[in-house]
């Protein structure tokens, strides 16, 4: 049997385990070792220890606990709840308020948290029951929530962007800088998407009564600062740092990670409970990204040592298509890909094998990774996974499953727009990095 014929095989019982639903980090072990050692013999055991060290070299890695941390933190502070608060005041005689007030939550909240589960889940629960009471409708609402908790992923510090840096061999800083143009265009769709259809039918989303608005300015403008100011210095000193050259990702993920103590400490939240719930979590989450990352590397290294990986760029290459065709390919591959698999398995398994395509291609590395990041995002959207619904589900458990799914998939076309509009106009994600690093 010819390499990379085994290693075609060893991609087929890779992709066939995972969807039988193996854990995906210890199948990636076990068919590597199998078909590493099928194909290279005790070789593979170096190669595997190379890549073990390789990994650990990555110091960029030590910013993903960090920024985790700080996104619990915050979560376990209750600044979210005080910011929806804020927007919910100041917007409540609009029509459509609570759904504009959870999308500049969702977007706000999103640069101080790059975790989705966290995000949808908070999310639901502060404003899940507040539409219900307000008669908002069920559909519209959970696509609001899950969509705008999507965000996290993608405006930085997102940790899929951490992750991704490395294996695009791209600075994460300059994918941070990247991403906020098609983030911000995203929520700006969505938020364009809710208060039209808000517009065209009030009882969609109807103005909040009375009693549910700032009895003064005075009560308005003072949530709005506790609510807002806390949470826009805690993002300066971390993404402003990163962005301004003044401190490397993973010096201000510990200058985040900090803050967002002190902030739950002026907020009188910071309990030895919730410290140690958000170590838990944060230690679960990063052991899992780590382990991952470390299995799927060993994977793409004997995946590509048996010669499989250069059969699949050349076959897509012998398409002889436009650039930009080949461009519609590879998202419409991830894409696909997002439907089985979450995003980690992604960027770590497949996005190398596919990465020699856009080398070839000369596709600007940082627009093309910003490409990959928003088409990721519609994988928390994508059915069957879909796991943001399942994660609103478990938090609104009045709202049926199906009407929660059925409410996503117009926000999935949101999105689908938008990763067109950001490929057929490059300078929404390459005007700000080129600008701050020229």
């Amino acid at each position: 049997m010819s390499p990379e014929l085994l290693g075609g095989l060893m991609m087929v019982a890779l992709i066939a385990a995972i969807c039988a639903g193996f854990p995906i980090a210890f199948t990636l072990v076990v068919v590597t070792v199998v078909f590493g050692y099928i194909g290279l013999g005790p070789m593979v055991f170096d190669l595997i220890a190379f890549q073990t060290i390789g990994l650990a070299k990555e110091e960029v890695l030590a910013a993903v606990p960090l920024f985790i941390f700080m996104g619990y933190m915050t979560e376990q502070a209750g600044l979210m709840e005080r910011l929806f608060r804020a927007f919910q005041l100041a917007m409540a005689p609009i029509r459509g308020s609570l759904y504009l007030a959870v999308i500049l939550t969702a977007t706000v909240f999103a640069m101080a948290t790059g975790i989705v589960g966290a995000a949808v889940t908070v999310l639901g629960i502060m404003a899940g029951g507040t539409m219900i009471r307000a008669g908002y409708d069920t559909r519209l609402s959970a696509g609001v929530i899950t969509a705008g908790g999507t965000l996290g992923i993608l405006i930085p510090p997102s940790v899929m962007l951490i992750v991704m840096g490395p294996v695009m061999g791209v600075s994460v800083a300059k994918l941070y800088a990247a991403a906020f143009g098609p983030g911000f265009l995203l929520s700006a769709l969505y938020i364009a998407y809710a208060m039209v259809r808000s517009y065209l039918n009030p009882a969609l989303g109807p103005p909040l009564p009375l009693e549910a608005r700032a009895s003064s300015i005075i009560v308005l403008v003072r949530e709005l600062a506790t609510g807002l100011l806390p949470l826009a210095i805690l993002i300066s000193a971390t993404l402003g740092s990163i962005l301004a050259g003044l401190a490397t990702p993973t010096e201000a993920a510990a200058t985040g990670a900090f803050g967002s103590i002190v902030l739950a400490l002026g907020y009188r939240q910071l309990t030895w409970g919730r410290f140690r719930d958000a170590m838990t979590k944060t230690l679960e989450t990063t052991s899992m990204i780590v382990f991952l990352a470390l299995t799927s590397n060993m994977f793409g290294a004997v995946f590509a040592r048996l010669g499989t990986a250069t059969v699949v760029t050349d076959a897509l290459l012998e398409l002889q298509v436009p650039p930009f065709l080949m461009l519609l390919v590879l998202n419409a591959i991830f894409f696909v890909l997002g439907w089985p698999f979450e995003w980690p398995t992604i960027v770590l398994v497949f996005l190398p094998i596919l990465l020699p395509i856009v080398q070839v291609m000369k596709y600007d590395p940082v627009w093309f990774a910003t490409l990959v990041a928003v088409n990721l995002q519609t994988t928390f959207l994508s059915p069957p996974v879909a796991m943001a619904a399942y994660y609103l589900k478990a938090v609104v458990p009045q709202w049926e499953l199906g009407d929660i799914m059925r409410g996503m998939m117009a926000f999935l076309v949101l999105q689908v727009i938008g990763l067109l509009v950001v490929m057929l106009y490059p300078p929404i994600a390459t005007w700000f990095p080129n600008y701050l690093f020229p």
